[in-house]
């Protein structure tokens, strides 16, 4: 018996070192900026998730629906997170802030991740003060962050006015608006997801939720918003240090199977 232990652990050893590495978990810093000029806009929490690629929220001329909604009329990502999960099983999600994300602000998360099975970056946010306005990515592929081998290969995502979205869902009403208004009363809009920042200015004067008074001065190519990657191995055993547990553990149970044959030749010893 104790022999088909050794055998066996042996078995297992020589696999855990002749197996590929397949997997590759990565520590993954993510910081999130607002770059708006002051007083300008501020970002809800981001919603982020890691995934295959698979996952496609909306798209620019199409009707948004609710996982987009949910981020644009109102921040939660209250749809978004099960739809996502729904769709990529296997990606990992999250969000970064707590808050409003004012003018001058930064955010930061960690998160563990295998670059080889999710290589790919999805955010959204809504932008404050708006009905619908959100940023994010159409292109479910449009952000991979690691190529086929796990190497981190892109360590920045910038957001300038002009990529400001409007989902199209909920029409312009600044009393019905999230920062400055009540954000729980809603008007259906029925159009469809565009680009739209100009409509922002339309706040101008009011008094935001973090209590400044808003000026949009935003241009097209006004940078609002940037996203930064890093990325470290996350700490695993190697195949070798799993040879070593495993071997471990087949001599722990020889020596435990050894010791218990040796305790019952003694009792039937004294018991003789």
């Amino acid at each position: 018996m104790t022999r088909n232990l050794f055998l066996f652990a042996a078995s297992l050893a020589a696999l855990a070192v002749a197996q590929p590495a397949v997997a590759a978990p990565k520590t993954v810093t993510v910081t999130i900026q607002n770059l708006a000029p002051v007083n300008s806009v501020a970002f809800a929490p981001t919603r982020v998730g890691f995934g295959n690629g698979s996952f496609d929220s909306f798209n620019n001329g199409s009707t948004a629906t609710a996982p987009i909604i949910s981020i644009a009329e109102g921040g939660s990502g209250s749809a978004w997170f099960p739809a996502f999960a729904a769709a990529d099983p296997t990606a990992v999600l999250g969000s970064i802030g707590m808050g409003p994300l004012t003018p001058g602000q930064s955010a930061t998360q960690v998160f563990t991740i295998d670059s080889i099975t999710n290589p790919f970056f999805t955010f959204a946010n809504m932008v404050l003060p708006s009905n619908d306005f959100f940023l994010g990515n159409d292109n479910p592929m449009a952000y991979r962050l690691f190529d086929a081998a796990g190497n981190l290969t892109l360590t920045t995502i910038n957001q300038t006015a002009g990529q400001i979205w409007n989902a199209g869902s909920e029409a312009f009403d600044p009393l019905n608006a999230a920062f400055v208004g009540t954000n729980s009363l809603r008007t259906p809009e029925n159009g469809v997801v565009g680009f739209n920042f100009a409509e922002l200015a339309q706040f101008n004067g009011l008094t935001t939720g973090a209590g400044y008074v808003f000026q949009s001065n935003l241009q097209a190519n006004t940078q609002v918003f940037r996203i930064s990657f890093s990325a470290t191995d996350a700490a695993v055993p190697e195949p070798a240090t799993w040879a070593s547990m495993i071997l471990g553990m087949g001599m722990v149970g020889g020596m435990m199977r050894r010791g218990q044959g040796q305790a019952s030749a003694t009792l039937r010893k004294a018991l003789a």
